[in-house]
């Protein structure tokens, strides 16, 4: 090869080289600029793992987080304000409703020794709990979990104007929480049924709702049917005005084995 022909190749070589380079170079785009902006922040208590509804906690299970002061609560417990002192309280308290890991700690979300057990912690203000028996076939086959609301029914025997012994079946709360079956108060585990051992429910009823289940186990026997989760927001009111001292006046009666009976609905 010639030596025009070589000077020429590497001309070329070293002009395509400097184009290459030149492209590259407006092809790149240009470093990001990072702007520093400082957030107003104190250190908020949170749970440092999850917590679940009757545990009982110890400062291992609180941990500190920085958080913005605008996104603080007055129920929140802030470090600069008596916050590892209150934190020290805490310990040895009963969770009153499950916690998320991050999640903050307010005193609504723990109950301290002394103050009640852990069914009396997670019932709402002015609500009282009463158990029931139950048994497969009037608890939904031993489907029915905590917190799964239900309507309560009473069947009983009564005495018709024939003389002849007539059973009865009343509603007497609509919509009513179940709170624990058996000893089981939450759902852990993904677990999909409740023990199938469990010889009792726990319902959340008024005062007067109380004493009237009170009543009514003493009068025959309970069935708890259970509700849609899609039906609870359908029927907030509950039924509780029942006398079961009085027959009611829309009955429907029933031959059963040659038997008349009665069915009586109240909603």
């Amino acid at each position: 090869m010639k030596r025009a022909q070589l000077v020429g190749f590497s001309v070329a070589f070293t002009a395509a080289g400097l184009a290459y380079y030149i492209a590259s170079a407006f092809m790149t785009p240009p470093a990001p600029i990072m702007v520093e902006k400082q957030v107003d922040s104190t250190d908020v208590l949170v749970a440092g793992s999850d917590i679940s509804v009757g545990q009982i906690v110890s400062e291992g299970n609180f941990r500190w987080v920085s958080w913005p002061k605008k996104a603080i609560t007055p129920d929140y417990i802030t470090k600069g304000s008596g916050g590892p002192a209150r934190m020290h309280e805490f310990a040895g308290s009963v969770a009153r409703s499950a916690l998320l890991a991050g999640e903050p700690i307010t005193t609504q979300k723990l109950i301290k020794p002394g103050q009640g057990g852990v069914l009396a912690a997670i019932l709402p203000q002015g609500m009282r709990a009463i158990s029931t028996k139950i048994k497969a076939e009037t608890a939904a086959g031993s489907l029915i979990l905590p917190n799964d609301h239900v309507d309560v029914i009473l069947i009983r025997h009564l005495r018709g104007r024939s003389g002849q012994d007539e059973n009865v079946a009343d509603t007497l709360f609509r919509n009513v929480r179940v709170m624990a079956i058996g000893q089981q108060i939450e759902t852990k585990g993904g677990k999909k049924s409740a023990d199938v051992s469990a010889s009792t429910a726990t319902l959340e009823l008024t005062p007067k709702q109380a004493e009237m289940m009170a009543l009514a186990n003493s009068m025959g026997e309970i069935t708890l049917s259970l509700r849609s989760v899609a039906d609870l927001s359908s029927d907030p009111e509950r039924a509780g005005g029942l006398d079961l001292n009085k027959p009611q006046n829309n009955s429907v009666r029933v031959v059963r084995y040659g038997a008349k009976s009665r069915v009586y609905g109240v909603n």
